[in-house]
């Protein structure tokens, strides 16, 4: 099924592929169907709908601000579904709603007809990373969630491209049908993988998506297939001093299978990454504790090898139990494949992200982004000034997991980044998150925006 779609979906791109693999270098051949030589710009209105979106922009840009603000985790994103989906509403989709029976996960549909194209939106909010929009830590409210991955901005953009892409469809009086899809829970919670289990991706000829970053590029990349759950330790509670014999502790079932799990590293592939934390371990020193947990990731570029990878974690976990003489349970919170990479499709957004550009700082933004980089490590990290223009294409695995991938394994799907960050910030971090929130977050989201506009439009243009 994979193969066939992958046909459908790049119709005109793989018969000017022919039978040769492009490079990302080849995307400037004027033989290209897909180069915007700028008579043909004009003719097919491409360069007014940018215009159009430059006079939207602010408008988005206080959308994905409001989302910044609610900062809702995985599954309890109410306010910011529900403020995508009037957004959407009013622009004239149909709504889809309480999709995979999630409450906050939705459909919203434009047009009829092939190709049927789905845009990709999140809205997650990361737990603890509460940050101010500006370039020094300060909570909003301590321990409180935050976008420290720019989910609201992704969000945003995606649904702004969507509805770029249904007036062009109007005004051009084009057939085809556009999609925003509404996925909550990216952060651990693996939304698309019940959103794909219910079937609303397999009738798409393409899916597109992009993220938040600290760099402007379209990817051939890979990622790492996830497994995560939580582990429960259920003992006996007793006097640590008075009776200790009398307790069966469940930390110290938990604390034994994390030292069988570090010292398992050694004996796995080096590709594999596997990181926990003990989210509860008692209540007092004083007592043998009755319950403990550890929540549990483990990470791999090929999910068969990771199957037997997560089997020798749960057998640390029972070797736990069995030692202590308490009882364990494993809840399995999410499992995510690896991404399959789209040549044809990368190809097409590098092109386009090259046509729109990156990001420019004013004054202003440039004294922020000089101070935050004060912060941070700037070992590996692309210089200020990397945000004006698209980096080269690459291949290989990125280090993280997403359920974006679970995706690709069903439709021909690509995703890119923007450098909605500083040049060199590290994701999921307090700095990452007042990007997200300020000015230069919202400058990258335009550039996410457009790319995925003309992208969409390139696809919906060249239907054979």
């Amino acid at each position: 099924m994979i193969t066939r779609r992958l046909l459908l979906c790049c119709f005109a791109m793989i018969l000017a592929l022919g039978n040769n693999h492009r490079s990302a270098n080849a995307i400037n051949n004027t033989s290209d169907p897909f180069m915007d030589r700028s008579p043909n710009r004009v003719m097919d209105g491409r360069d007014e709908m940018l215009r159009k979106m430059d006079e939207r922009a602010d408008h988005f840009g206080q959308l994905s601000r409001r989302i910044w603000e609610f900062a809702e985790v995985g599954y309890k994103e109410r306010q910011s579904s529900d403020l995508l989906r009037s957004e959407l509403r009013a622009a004239g989709f149909q709504l889809q709603e309480n999709v995979a029976e999630i409450p906050t996960a939705f459909v919203a549909s434009y047009g009829s007809g092939k190709p049927v194209i789905g845009i990709l939106g999140e809205f997650d909010a990361l737990p603890g990373l509460s940050q101010d929009s500006i370039p020094e830590k300060k909570a909003r409210a301590v321990g409180a969630p935050g976008h420290g991955c720019g989910h609201n901005l992704f969000g945003v953009a995606s649904a702004f491209a969507a509805i770029t892409v249904k007036d062009y469809l109007t005004e051009k009086n084009l057939q085809g049908t556009i999609r925003f899809y509404g996925t909550p829970a990216e952060e651990g919670g693996a939304g698309k993988v019940y959103m794909a289990r219910a079937g609303v991706f397999n009738d798409c000829d393409v899916i597109l998506a992009w993220h938040p970053g600290d760099a402007n590029s379209a990817s051939l990349k890979s990622s790492l297939a996830n497994i995560s759950a939580k582990f429960r330790f259920y003992g006996q509670a007793a006097h640590a001093a008075g009776a200790p014999d009398k307790g069966r502790s469940s930390l110290d079932a938990v604390m034994l299978m994390a030292h069988a799990v570090d010292m398992l590293r050694e004996h796995v592939p080096s590709t594999t990454r596997i990181h926990y934390i003990i989210t509860q371990g008692g209540g007092a020193p004083n007592v043998v504790p009755d319950y403990a947990e550890i929540y549990m990731y483990a990470r791999h570029p090929n999910m068969p090898t990771l199957d037997g990878i997560w089997s020798r974690i749960v057998k640390c976990a029972e070797a736990g139990a069995l030692a202590t003489e308490t009882r364990m349970e494993m809840e399995l919170v999410a499992s995510v494949y690896n991404e399959l990479p789209n040549e044809p499709l990368a190809n097409l957004i590098d092109k386009n992200l090259r046509r729109v550009g990156g990001v420019k700082y004013s004054a202003e933004e440039q004294a922020f982004a000089e101070k935050l980089r004060q912060t941070f490590s700037l070992d590996g990290a692309l210089p200020l000034g990397s945000q004006e223009q698209a980096q080269q294409m690459e291949g290989g695995v990125t280090s993280g997991s997403t359920d974006v991938s679970d995706v690709s394994w069903i439709v021909p799907t690509s995703e890119f980044r923007t450098a909605t960050y500083v040049p060199g910030t590290p994701g999921h971090s307090w700095q990452s998150t007042a990007c997200s929130g300020h000015t230069i977050g919202r400058k990258g989201m335009v550039v996410a925006a457009k790319t995925l506009a003309l992208t969409t439009v390139d696809l919906l243009r060249t239907r054979k």
